[in-house]
């Protein structure tokens, strides 16, 4: 880390693209190239941000915003705003106080958060920071008795949801951060799955696949699936959907919400934009069904286009890190406001006086 975490905010700090121009000089560069990095070449990382760029908004006159509000309810509880910190692994790696500074943002913000299974600080630690709505990440384990336990605490701390991820039964490598030479720091680790006993090593054969054989043989599926769902008394969103087919089925399945992602462009490169695989998503589950983005929002304009295409809310990943490594909870307060009041400033000037009134027909198309 080149500088310590900065305790006042220079008045050049006005964006999200700010706090990603100064973080280099407060993180070192390979663990910035294993953030910011995605998968393969990086195509579907680039696209994810080259979508909203295609997009226009239309400003409307004489619109009666004087009441507005960014308020919403999800899965029945209610939200200050659509804009949630997302699931984002070991975030020690930006600040010593990881996922702790990322809580307290999150309650001095009424912000909606999710934290990884991954985190760098155990989940009971972080739900003792934050009042503010609070979701847990789950990524199924190889023993069944270690995700039911993740569940357990995740519900006894006071958790209020469950997001599943299942785009990445294998994790694909980043070819930046390979370059960089990143490797984990000592230290830095999966704080919720310690005291788990870790998965027994398979034994291949010739012939076998390290990939199919081997990493895939301890993937989860649909049986896994429909057993959380039996098994926990929360809601259960499901991250990672893609497919309108795939949408279908986990809402007939029960899910309580999806989350169309592309893994932030670390999943499968060469795979659509995330905010390209919205609009068919929405059209397969109907009006009424949660649906969040994740993938690409670096600004309050890029959540209304989210909304305008179909999502109830967005999640906002790599920025978090971003200001988390600047200026630690401060920073991460900070990018939230940022974000919540742009994003009103396209609601007042396109004449949505709440987010439910963001529609298709606020977005112009070239034609």
């Amino acid at each position: 880390m080149n500088s310590k975490p900065l305790t006042a905010l220079p008045p050049e700090l006005l964006t999200a693209a700010d706090y990603e121009r100064l973080a280099p000089q407060f993180m070192e560069a390979t663990t910035l190239a294993w953030i910011n990095g995605g998968s393969g070449e990086e195509v579907t990382l680039r696209d994810n941000l080259a979508a909203f760029a295609r997009h226009r908004i239309m400003p409307r006159l004489l619109r009666d915003c004087g009441g507005g509000s960014t308020a919403l309810s999800l899965l029945g509880r209610p939200f200050h705003h659509p804009l949630l910190l997302a699931p984002v692994a070991f975030q020690q790696l930006a600040h010593p106080d990881g996922e702790l500074a990322t809580a307290q943002a999150a309650a001095a913000t009424d912000t909606g958060l999710v934290l990884s299974t991954l985190s760098s600080v155990t989940l009971e630690a972080v739900a003792a920071e934050t009042t503010a709505e609070k979701w847990f990440q789950l990524y199924f384990q190889p023993d069944r008795n270690a995700t039911a336990d993740l569940v357990r605490r995740a519900e006894a701390a006071g958790y209020t949801a469950l997001m599943v991820t299942l785009d990445t039964p294998v994790q694909p490598v980043s070819q930046r951060a390979l370059r960089a030479g990143f490797a984990m720091p000592t230290g830095i680790r999966a704080a919720n799955l310690a005291g788990y006993a870790a998965p027994p090593r398979r034994t291949l054969t010739t012939g076998d696949s390290l990939l199919f054989q081997g990493m895939m043989a301890d993937a989860p599926g649909w049986k896994d699936l429909e057993w959380l769902l039996a098994f926990t008394r929360l809601p259960v969103l499901v991250k990672g959907v893609s497919h309108p087919d795939d949408a279908v089925r986990l809402q007939a399945l029960g899910a309580a919400g999806l989350a169309v992602s592309n893994h932030g462009g670390r999943a499968l490169d060469g795979m659509p934009a995330a905010l390209d695989l919205l609009p068919a998503i929405r059209q397969a589950v109907g009006a009424d069904y949660p649906l969040l983005l994740d993938g690409g929002i670096r600004s309050g304009r890029d959540a209304f286009i989210a909304l305008a295409l179909g999502a109830n809310a967005v999640m906002v990943g790599r920025p978090q890190l971003h200001a988390l490594a600047v200026a630690g909870a401060l920073g991460v307060a900070h990018l939230m406001r940022l974000l919540r009041e742009e994003l009103e400033l396209c609601m007042a000037l396109a004449g949505c006086a709440t987010v439910y009134s963001i529609g298709r027909e606020v977005l112009w198309t070239q034609r």
